[in-house]
């Protein structure tokens, strides 16, 4: 079957539906652009076709290109992958601009037939890349639709012409928001930023009579005399257009997103030449960041990998578990965070707490939630009052009766959380799945509360709730298949992204970024430059320096974890070294931006204002300085040899968990793919011999895990010794 089809009706528009097939949304392949080629081919060639709509059999347009596809090409691309992705990208702009062109004559610019798009909802990446080759876009009022092209997000840029033509039709100013932050609009600010051209009731009758209304259909660019808005880059105000958005590009990147640096050479040089010569740079630039490793472990991780977690890649096999009904245990901003996005999500809450204050104040953080998005006109006054009446704030645990999932979410304090479990059972009947909310204390011994620690599990939220995409699933020695289930099932109503690991201390997440922090703090004793800490952090994708992280989570928190690691551990403890520099700093109560104090300075309002300079005074600053490279490969490593050793302990089972978790949950370079992909990409031999180097300089902690010394010797990668293969319904 083709996702194409072909209808000419009496009135002479020929009509070209798309509807992938086996698909809930429209995505592009490549056998699909040769059946688009094909069906333009006989329109075109049809005298009685007086003109072509495109549109598509689904309520949305379409979702984009298939990333799967994208992920593939250059390992498909042959003996000369360049040439073979160059040529392949080619051969997309030939059927755009067969669209475009749409039989003109190329001298005169005369007859040829309109062409229309006809969006009934989404249309990204491909699926706007279409519709920008077409004469006149026409898109349904749907308020929930999305228009744009946010393949920035995932490691690429519009490479089908997207990028030339929306800078041709709005200049690079208006164009940067769209391309380089993947900004998506709905219908009516698509069409305010000129990105479509009409709102319309029916798209497809409005192009319809569109097309058959003899309209003007040459491009601008293909005219005598075209003028870029807002000048190119020879123009005074087009050369400071460029100058600035370099600089944005620069500042926002650090260097390492090569997509971002293509699209904005492809922009900049397609601006210079013709049209059919920017589709060419546009091509080259898009064949060099497809090239690049860096993209197709973005697209794996931020997307495939994603997408297949999100769906139960490794879901037991276990009936659905969907919730019906959650008793949240705990109003503080945690407590809260998960209430919000339980009701957000349609689910009848029970907020508990010990008092009727702190309940109340907890569902009053959903309320605030709601008038934020009633102030930007995205939510309603009826939606509020819906999702709040979702949320029953109390005190009385006898409200739990008829809970199919319980997270409690209290203080980390194993006798705290005992008592509560065993409030909780003593309601809740023998079916409810009991999830602790936790990211220290171990799961087994938590379980040993619970009446049935098959039932028991552990749910690691990430604050905010409301904003952090991943949840982290831990499972305890006897948590059962159902629990699991329960889990996943949650996570995907909530619109989480969830990792599944087995019990250990401190988990998955917090046992790589612990290790970040605390390098990053023994570099202050060894005398090294904060500034250069944390710059050096910044430099290599890190969105926090270890200093400013450990601001962020409190120095008092940090301090609380090392005293309990310590004492579980003995002589075994590595970072004596850190606690120094950690326990005096809280002895100046400088315990981070909760307390307007920590490694930086902040203002009454709480904002950051830069390093805190007398820290020197303590511990002063040497002479000589280690180069960039070597600090960000001790920041790297510290957090990536931990990712190795939990898939060696079995703490993670699926490496897909372990990319996908460090990116969502802490901000892992996210343009290298994750730790996994970080060491497919410089390579197991190097990675083992920098380690190597690393602990003859620096200590143990640097010492290359059995499990990488194996793959050095045998010049193996992670991704293709640890593949697994999707079980998703």
């Amino acid at each position: 079957m083709t996702d194409f089809t072909l209808k000419t009706n009496a009135d002479g528009v020929a009509v070209i539906t798309w509807d992938t097939v086996g698909k809930s949304m429209n995505v592009m392949n490549q056998q699909g652009f040769t059946d688009l080629e094909t069906l333009i081919d006989q329109a075109l060639a049809d005298d009685a076709v007086k003109g072509i709509v495109i549109t598509s059999g689904k309520d949305t347009f379409a979702g984009g290109m298939d990333l799967n596809i994208i992920a593939k090409m250059k390992d498909s691309a042959g003996d000369d992958p360049a040439r073979g992705l160059f040529d392949g990208v080619m051969g997309m702009h030939a059927i755009l601009r067969k669209i475009e062109r749409a039989g003109m004559d190329p001298k005169t610019n005369k007859g040829g037939k309109p062409i229309a798009a006809a969006l009934p909802g989404t249309a990204l990446g491909i699926g706007l890349e279409i519709p920008l080759a077409c004469h006149r876009i026409f898109a349904a009022d749907n308020p929930k639709a999305k228009i744009g092209l946010p393949e920035i997000m995932v490691g690429i840029f519009p490479g089908a012409g997207g990028t030339t033509r929306l800078v041709r039709k709005l200049g690079a100013m208006g164009a940067s928001p769209l391309l380089l932050e993947g900004k998506l609009n709905d219908p009516q600010g698509a069409k305010r930023a000129g990105v479509i051209d009409d709102v319309v009731a029916d798209p497809v009758a409005a192009a319809k009579e569109w097309v058959l209304s003899n309209p003007t259909i040459v491009k601008p660019w293909d005219e005598k005399g075209y003028k870029m808005p807002g000048g190119a880059p020879y123009h005074p105000a087009g050369f400071m257009t460029f100058v600035g958005a370099s600089a944005m590009v620069n500042g926002k990147t650090q260097g390492v997103y090569p997509a971002a640096k293509a699209l904005l050479s492809a922009v900049y040089e397609g601006a210079l030449v013709p049209f059919d010569t920017a589709l060419k740079i546009e091509a080259r630039w898009f064949t060099n960041v497809l090239m690049n490793p860096s993209s197709g472990a973005m697209i794996r991780s931020l997307f495939i990998n994603k997408e297949a977690l999100e769906k139960g890649a490794n879901r037991p096999d276990a009936p659905d578990q969907k919730v019906k009904k959650v008793g949240v245990i705990g109003a503080g901003m945690m407590g809260a965070g998960i209430a919000l996005v339980s009701a957000l999500a349609g689910i009848q809450v029970v907020l508990i707490d010990a008092k009727q204050e702190a309940a109340d104040k907890g569902k009053s953080y959903t309320a605030d939630y709601m008038d934020k998005g009633i102030a930007r006109k995205k939510v309603t006054e009826d939606k509020k009052a819906a999702v709040l009446g979702l949320i029953n704030a109390t005190t009385d645990y006898a409200a739990l009766t008829g809970c199919d999932l319980i997270v409690e979410a209290v203080f980390e304090d194993p006798g705290v959380k005992a008592e509560v479990t065993k409030n909780v059972q003593a309601v809740t009947g023998p079916d409810c799945i009991f999830a602790t909310n936790t990211s220290t204390l171990p799961i087994t011994e938590l379980a040993k509360a619970s009446q049935d620690p098959t039932k028991f599990i552990g749910i690691h939220f990430f604050s905010p709730v409301d904003k952090m995409m991943l949840v982290e699933i831990i499972k305890g020695r006897d948590t059962g298949d159902l629990a699991v289930a329960k889990a996943l099932d949650y996570a995907r109503q909530i619109r989480k992204t969830p990792i599944v690991v087995n019990d250990a201390r401190f988990f998955y997440a917090n046992r790589c970024i612990i290790p970040y922090i605390n390098e990053g703090i023994r570099m202050v004793k060894e005398g090294v430059a904060p500034a250069l800490i944390e710059n050096a952090a910044k430099l290599v994708g890190m969105p926090l320096g270890p200093l400013q992280l450990v601001d962020e989570t409190s120095i008092d928190l940090g301090v609380k974890i090392a005293k309990a690691t310590k004492a579980a551990l003995g002589d075994a403890y590595p970072d004596g070294a850190v606690d120094e520099v950690l326990f005096w700093m809280a002895d100046q109560n400088r315990l981070g931006r909760k307390s307007n104090a920590g490694f930086y300075t902040y203002d009454e309002k709480g904002k950051r204002s830069g390093l805190w300079q007398d820290l020197a005074a303590q511990y002063p600053v040497a002479d000589d300085q280690p180069d960039v490279i070597t600090v960000q490969h001790r920041l790297l490593f510290a957090q990536v040899l931990e990712a190795v050793r939990a898939l060696e302990d079995g703490v993670l089972e699926d490496i897909r968990e372990g990319d996908v978790g460090a990116i969502l949950g802490w901000g892992f370079a996210p343009w290298s793919g994750g730790p996994f992909s970080w060491l497919d990409i410089i390579g197991a031999p190097y990675a083992a011999e920098r380690c190597d180097q690393l602990t003859a300089q620096f200590g143990d902690r640097f010492k290359t895990p059995d499990l990488l010394r194996e793959m050095a010797d045998k010049g193996q990668e992670f991704y293709k010794r640890f593949a697994k293969q999707d079980h998703a319904a």
